[in-house]
């Protein structure tokens, strides 16, 4: 609790120290960089998958920790983020080209959890993605980065091999080939 009431706080001083209170004369060019998406990043590889726990509707717990042993691809998405939605039928899709090479899996960070991720998962008719959630963000902190979507892939071993942050197009050639070089046959 004290953790989302310190986030919101940051977020909403923000948000105020923001705020433009007068028109300029002329607009700034802006020197910040663009948020990173699209591109697989291996700058944190050999990072070991963080031993949260996540849950699913029915109360399941799940332990990242104790998944060794085969390739997993963990997603953090949420159901108000529209790049999370559009991957989602593409990460299915993904998941049943890779079953029994790969586990693909998807962890909401909706703080509503089950309310939002429930019907979600009902009108997705998703065959392979099951409803992983971590409503207090303790993967999404572990993880870090803070940008969704944010998907990981980890060896069989439990390290990261590779990551990308934002909006990925998980059918394309260049996703193939990156999960390929990275999943035994």
């Amino acid at each position: 609790m004290f953790r989302l009431s310190f986030t919101l706080a940051i977020t909403l001083g923000l948000a105020v120290a923001g705020c433009d209170r007068g028109a300029s004369d002329a607009a700034q060019e802006s020197t910040a960089s663009p948020a990173p998406t699209g591109r697989i990043d291996d700058g944190e590889a050999g990072t070991l998958m963080p031993a949260a726990n996540v849950t699913d509707p029915d109360g399941r717990v799940l332990n990242l920790g104790a998944l060794q042993g085969m390739p997993v691809l963990v997603n953090l998405w949420a159901t108000w983020c529209a790049p999370c939605v559009k991957e989602m039928p593409l990460l299915d899709e993904l998941a049943s080209e890779y079953e029994g090479r790969l586990r693909v899996l998807t962890v909401s960070q909706d703080m509503q959890g089950a309310d939002k991720v429930e019907p979600f998962f009902a009108q997705g008719d998703f065959a392979m993605l099951e409803p992983w959630m971590d409503p207090q963000n303790e993967l999404g902190f572990a993880i870090g980065g803070g940008m969704m979507p944010t998907t990981v892939l980890y060896d069989s071993l439990g390290r990261e091999v590779w990551r990308v942050q934002g909006d990925y197009d998980w059918s394309s050639e260049e996703a193939r080939a990156a999960i390929d070089a990275a999943v035994p046959e």
